[in-house]
């Protein structure tokens, strides 16, 4: 079946801005959103939306780790931009594709296939100016990619996010400078590594990110912990935790962990249990922590007793 495009003015008339309608934090909920909008869209014969959509569709698969489901409808979406009859429009949806069927390799650790993925959409928007696409697919690489590779793909999606005119793809940056962060954490550079994150700070609080800056200030305690400062570690993530509640924050695993680890080092131990336990009871109910770190699960409760 062939699906005819629309003028750009049209689709922004019948359909929202598929972006505008993600909630990353509820990814089965953003996917109802894309099914419904989906007959509409064929009715319509708006191939280069209906191509987007799809891989979009999949992306809240494979974040639930239903990797067959996403595939399928990455095949689906693979069909619709190569029986366009008008090719020309489909460039964003056939670079946005990519990018999905390499995030759902790369979250079922097929890195190989992810990184040739995610390489097909680079070239293919950086050939056609899609900057803020061109980066995306370069930071994908960066976190596919091992050793040195991963900092050289890391500093390339950088330079293009801070040269580019497109205001989407500046926004990168903050994204960017966390990720450049915790590639010199991973490899011991913490002093490096802080330089960064603190970057990442003040680019969140000049973008006026309330969600962004609180995790930029729970990267920082994390790497004064990692630099052996505990009291500052520790000041920090109690900071958030007051943010937490006053409500300004959501309850977050990953902070009463911090809190936990920090009373541990200062032989706090009983102080350090409750913590740990609400760690546990929070971050067992992520669905990548339970599958891929189960031993960091296994560590909480046991801390917990």
């Amino acid at each position: 079946m062939y699906f005819c495009g629309m003028s750009e003015e049209k689709k922004q008339e019948e359909f929202p801005v598929i972006d505008s309608l993600w909630n990353y934090s509820d990814p089965k909920e953003t996917a109802e959103k894309f099914r419904a909008l989906i007959p509409a869209v064929k009715e319509a014969n708006d191939s280069p939306y209906l191509g987007e959509l799809l891989g979009q569709l999949a992306r809240t698969q494979s974040l639930q780790m239903n990797f067959v489901e996403a595939h399928v409808i990455l095949d689906m979406a693979e069909r619709v931009i190569a029986e366009s009859a008008k090719p020309e429009e489909m460039t964003r949806a056939k670079v946005r594709y990519h990018l999905e069927r390499g995030r759902t390799y790369n979250s079922s650790n097929e890195k190989l296939e992810a990184m040739a993925q995610f390489k097909f959409a680079y070239e293919i928007a950086e050939k056609d100016g899609l900057d803020s696409y061109a980066i995306d697919a370069l930071h994908m690489l960066a976190i596919a990619e091992e050793g040195d590779a991963q900092m050289e793909w890391h500093l390339k999606a950088l330079a293009m996010a801070e040269n580019s005119k497109d205001e989407k793809a500046r926004k990168w940056l903050g994204p960017l400078y966390n990720n450049i962060g915790w590639t010199y954490h991973d490899i011991g550079q913490y002093d490096e590594a802080m330089e960064v994150f603190q970057k990442s700070l003040a680019w969140r609080q000049e973008q006026k990110d309330a969600k962004g800056t609180f995790i930029a200030h729970w990267t920082i305690g994390h790497n004064y912990r990692s630099l052996n400062d505990i009291d500052k570690a520790l000041e920090i993530q109690m900071q958030l935790l007051s943010e937490i509640n006053e409500g300004e924050a959501d309850p977050d695993g990953h902070v009463y962990e911090e809190i936990g680890e920090c009373l541990l080092i200062k032989e706090q131990t009983d102080e350090a249990k409750p913590y740990f336990q609400q760690a546990y009871d929070l971050l067992s109910q992520d669905k990548w922590i339970e599958t891929n770190e189960q031993g960091r699960l296994e560590r909480l409760k046991s801390l917990a007793k």
